[in-house]
């Protein structure tokens, strides 16, 4: 098995847990059987998970790179200090915090640097594309802070700058937050950089979903811009279930600061280690072409949606991802989800905005091309798979799931996650 369970011993694990090892041969064989479609995931290379599953696990290492709270650090802090290096090469910023555990840590760290208990930030509405984390009142950022909200104009359905501009001025928030979790289109950096001057305020952009296509020079930059910059690691960017910041030099101690030790206790050194290794596959002109093919995916998979009438959220996508209005033909997001589930295709129900439909049930889906791309997939496949969608989402036959199910499976046994050495 170690053409599949990388740098580990797979038959160890399963003479002593067969229960979880047979957990570990399900979720291949359910990435293998099916269209991933899931906007915010991914398939990170097997040099990633080798570093995951590495002996840096066991390290604690509270603190920086010779700085730790604890002895025989000194290993570790190669590691991260190589990748530190590499994030700043990568995305041209003046620092790098490679510690966050995930997204919403590294937004908790960001809003932990910047902001106090009741200070007001402006961030785009969830309804409109935003995230849990700008100030939804479930999360920490909407129970501890005080959130404006942004959103889309009717007409576009694309960020309303006039509408941030003018909340802005009227709110005076500590910070601006940019990016969101279903925003098919590029954002303009520049235009919330002087807004942001204009009252004073932090300008702070959640890319955690984009990042990787900034990596590949697919799309313009937010660094430039932004005063600081948290992302995931594990969407297009393609590396580890895990967070970073990165930010300008002044900003540097206090970011740092926040993420350790107000915000996280030791660091995750293995992961901190497949961040690397990612950083590192992000800088190769073949990262740089899957980048821009992620995109070309996304939009020929976003026009066949069209052709099966599904409207797309701004006639279109940008980036990797792309909302589908299925009001045109009588479906909500979550029979959406189910069926195509049934058939194979993994994707998700989501609001659109101005939702009629409450968010458990939505009268859209999202879907992305990261991990179809990674599979080797391209704009023929993504036409097919566009046919596919359209007939498991307007189907509620059983029968005809079947034999949809059974399309996808000769489909993506062309191109089959983690193959086989």
């Amino acid at each position: 098995m170690s053409d599949v369970f990388y740098g580990s011993d797979f038959s160890e694990l399963e003479s002593t847990d067969p229960e979880i090892a047979g957990v570990l041969l399900d979720e291949l064989t359910r990435l293998r059987s099916g269209v991933q479609l899931i906007a915010s995931e991914n398939f990170t290379s097997p040099a990633v998970l080798t570093a995951l599953g590495s002996t840096l696990s066991n390290k604690y290492a509270e603190g920086y790179p010779g700085k730790r709270y604890y002895g025989g650090c000194e290993v570790v802090d190669v590691a991260e200090t190589i990748g530190i290096n590499r994030a700043k090469e990568l995305f041209g910023a003046d620092h790098a915090n490679l510690q966050p555990h995930s997204g919403a840590s590294a937004n908790i760290a960001v809003f932990g640097a910047f902001m106090k208990p009741g200070d007001t930030f402006l961030a785009m509405a969830l309804p409109h594309g935003g995230h849990l984390t700008h100030g939804a009142g479930v999360s920490y950022s909407g129970k501890w802070f005080n959130p404006v909200h942004y959103g889309v104009a009717e007409g576009t359905e694309d960020i309303d700058y006039d509408q941030l501009r003018a909340l802005a001025r009227e709110h005076k928030p500590k910070m601006i937050v940019a990016g969101g979790s279903a925003i098919p289109r590029l954002i303009d950096f520049k235009a919330i950089r002087e807004i942001a001057d204009e009252v004073g305020a932090i300008m702070h952009v959640d890319a955690a979903h984009f990042i990787g296509l900034v990596a590949g020079k697919a799309i313009p930059s937010p660094v430039p811009y932004a005063d600081v910059v948290s992302f995931t690691t594990h969407k297009v960017l393609r590396g580890p279930r895990s967070g970073m910041i990165v930010c300008k030099e002044e900003h540097a101690a206090a970011i740092d600061k926040a993420v350790f030790p107000m915000m996280q206790g030791g660091p995750m050194m293995h992961v901190v280690a497949a961040k690397a290794v990612a950083l590192k596959e992000c800088a190769t002109p073949e990262y740089q072409k899957y980048a821009k093919d992620v995109i070309v995916n996304a939009q020929a998979l976003t026009q066949g949606l069209i052709e099966e009438g599904m409207r797309a959220v701004t006639g279109g996508t940008d980036t990797h991802l792309a909302l589908l209005d299925l009001q045109g033909i009588g479906v909500t997001g979550k029979d959406a989800e189910a069926r195509c589930g049934a058939s194979g295709i993994v994707l998700n129900k989501n609001s659109i905005p101005y939702d009629p439909q409450p968010a458990a049930v939505t009268s859209g889906i999202r879907v992305g091309t990261p991990s179809t791309t990674t599979q080797g997939m391209g704009v023929d496949e993504m036409k097919s798979i566009a046919s596919l969608i359209g007939r498991a989402v307007k189907s509620d036959s059983a029968s005809e799931h079947a034999t949809v199910k059974a399309e996808v499976l000769e489909l993506v046994t062309k191109f089959p996650a983690y193959p086989r050495g």
